[in-house]
């Protein structure tokens, strides 16, 4: 991590990218247009132990103005409604609100939504978490932009392990058939943008909602809200075994974007991990609005996420429509 840049002028990603040796990696497929990405895998590749010794590598975004390109469409709010999962876990209601960052030791149907994801990043393997959402494919994947393409490529050998716990896959290895961002993240890295998208194929004939549930999303929601954040931090002083979580009355970057703003703790590899509001612990669902997406150097415990607007809506509607 270098600390030594103007801090003004930087941005940290607070999750991200894993160094690692790479072996057997499957070669890079075309784009099938500037904000998606057709995947190819090698099989088997995502052994235990390589997810296991996936280690963050700081993602720091390139110095410059910040751009934001309103979409032509209307910004009323829209609602996604969750999708139950076929057995539902148990209603387990865990900690203290407000929290900084700490394990999630309750249950409900977050802890099954909620994952790890693994990729390839040129010649490096690499992490990033994730959530299942309620689309109309029953197969989508929110993420980060970061963490389906960066400094201008799209990373490859991309899956999904929701539940993921130090190296086990309880509810199995999700491999995406194709990846999507921001048209704005895409073309130039917005970090207002950082928005990313993975649809993954069937798993032993089921789709992904239908074996752990889908949160429910809301665009255009506003700012100020009570927030939870959850992600599978791996730098220190996390491990990236477990599932953390961060909540707290959450605010509007008054710096260089139009993010949202948490007082949280969690580190490299949270990137892409879903913020709710209106979450219900007991029950472990809520609507979500934003992702993990980066942290300023000089404002320690502190995470920013993106708004979802147009741009995220459209982005997740052609993931969904797939």
């Amino acid at each position: 991590m270098n600390r030594h840049r103007t801090a003004a002028s930087v941005l940290l990603a607070a999750g991200a990218l894993i160094a690692g040796a790479l072996t057997g990696a499957a070669p890079a497929a075309a784009a099938d247009g500037p904000a998606s990405f057709r995947q190819q895998h090698t099989e088997g590749f995502w052994t235990a132990e390589r997810m296991r010794s996936a280690v963050p590598l700081d993602v720091v975004a390139a110095p410059g103005p910040v751009r934001h390109t309103p979409a032509a469409t209307s910004d009323r709010p829209t609602l996604i409604a969750p999708t139950p999962a076929s057995a539902a876990l148990p209603a387990v209601s865990p900690t203290a609100f407000p929290q900084a960052g700490g394990p999630w030791t309750g249950g409900g149907a977050v802890v099954k939504t909620s994952g790890r994801v693994f990729f390839t990043f040129g010649d490096r393997t690499a992490s990033c978490s994730g959530d299942s959402v309620t689309s109309a494919n029953g197969s989508t994947v929110m993420t980060a932009g970061h963490c389906v393409k960066y400094q201008g490529s799209w990373h490859t050998n991309w899956i999904f392990v929701p539940g993921y716990d130090n190296g086990n896959a309880p509810y199995g290895q999700w491999t995406a058939t194709q990846t999507f961002a921001t048209d704005q993240w895409a073309a130039s890295e917005d970090m207002n943008m950082d928005v990313g998208l993975a649809v993954v194929a069937p798993l032993n004939g089921r789709k992904l909602s239908q074996v752990v549930g889908a949160q429910g999303l809301l665009f255009n929601g506003g700012y100020n809200k009570r927030m939870y954040a959850f992600g599978f931090p791996a730098a220190s002083p996390y491990d990236g075994s477990k599932l953390v979580y961060c909540s707290g009355n959450s605010g509007k970057d008054f710096l260089l974007t139009k993010d949202h703003s948490l007082g949280c703790n969690m580190t490299g590899g949270s990137s892409g991990g879903p913020w709710f509001q209106d979450f219900d612990e007991a029950t472990g669902l809520g609507t979500q609005v934003s992702v993990n997406s980066f942290g300023y150097v000089f404002l320690p415990n502190r995470m920013f996420g993106p708004y979802f607007g147009n741009e995220a809506k459209a982005v997740y509607d052609k993931a969904q429509n797939s």
